[in-house]
């Protein structure tokens, strides 16, 4: 392919990639999105740092030289040419396999293993935003207080969507918990819109180790076979490497439940682009009728917090 042909289909798949979708810099793993595409350059944003950088059309062109001449090594990328190598990976005639990357007349335009899709990309907090608004979406339509009526398809939904957002949002509280420590003294409360913490200090103990528990033990003339009994991990290892069964030694007890097994991500980045798009579309009495009934919610939620 003409020089000017590949730059053209560059500067397409770039331009058709889908909102919210970014590329990773093969070797520092870098993510960065596409923010426009001009004649002389593509134009690209770095999520960690916010940066804004061109990547001219010529070290395009030098860059897809080296790779008439042969493959180029992923490894050995320098830091200015990485952005360069993850677009090109996007191109029609391109490709990489074992940390290679170099030209296929039967590449696939717009895939490569640098390129993560908008649904990935989503930081934790995104994900924990957007999956409870798919669950509020879907107890909209279901009958959530009998559970037992609902049918299969909708309860196993239910399961999932709630299972990803109790985790997402737990993910989320511990990691605000550090920064919150560092801004509560002794016994002091904070309050919030929505709520109210406070510094709170619980001990744990753990046995100190087992010569300094026998020499206390000993001193105080308690008998060390009070404190001494079954090692479960001791007994594990006997079971491992002995005929021993293990109902001889344990009794078990069967806790049946739900395990949730897998997640479709993409049906539910879809689900949530159709909610978004609902929302756009309101407009009119419709939407304002939406506006006022949430800014109702809102008015009452602010005076039971303000009352109780």
């Amino acid at each position: 392919m003409e020089p000017d042909d590949t730059w053209t289909t560059l500067r397409t798949h770039c331009e058709d990639l889908e909102p919210g979708a970014e590329l990773v810099t093969p070797v520092s793993g870098r993510p960065f999105e596409i923010e426009r595409t001009d004649d002389d350059r593509i134009v690209v944003r770095f999520g960690d740092s916010g940066e804004t950088r061109p990547l001219w059309r010529e070290q395009f062109v030098v860059f897809l030289e080296q790779l008439d001449e042969g493959t180029v090594s992923v490894e050995h990328l320098q830091p200015g040419v990485e952005p360069y190598a993850s677009i090109v990976t996007i191109g029609d005639e391109y490709s990489v396999s074992d940390d290679e990357i170099s030209y296929d007349p039967d590449g696939v335009g717009g895939e490569s293993p640098f390129l993560v899709s908008a649904a990935d990309a989503r930081e934790p907090p995104e994900r924990v935003h957007d999956d409870a608004m798919v669950l509020a979406a879907l107890l909209e339509r279901l009958d959530a207080d009998d559970p037992s009526a609902l049918d299969t398809d909708s309860l196993t939904d239910l399961y999932v969507l709630a299972s990803d957002v109790q985790h997402g949002a737990d993910r989320l509280r511990r990691s605000a918990r550090d920064p919150l420590l560092e801004r509560l003294g002794p016994e002091q409360e904070l309050h919030g819109r929505y709520g109210t913490v406070r510094r709170t200090t619980r001990e744990r103990q753990r046995p100190k180790d087992e010569e300094t528990v026998f020499d206390a033990l000993d001193e105080h003339g308690i008998p060390r076979e009070w404190v001494t009994g079954i090692d479960r991990d001791k007994l594990d290892v006997v079971l491992a490497v002995t005929a021993l069964e293990d109902e001889a030694v344990y009794d078990v007890d069967e806790d049946v439940y739900v395990q949730k097994t897998g997640v479709d991500e993409g049906e539910k980045y879809s689900r949530l682009q159709g909610i978004a798009d609902r929302i756009d579309d309101l407009e009119g009495e419709e939407g304002e009728a939406l506006r006022e009934e949430l800014d109702a919610i809102e008015d009452r939620l602010e005076e039971s917090l303000s009352t109780g």
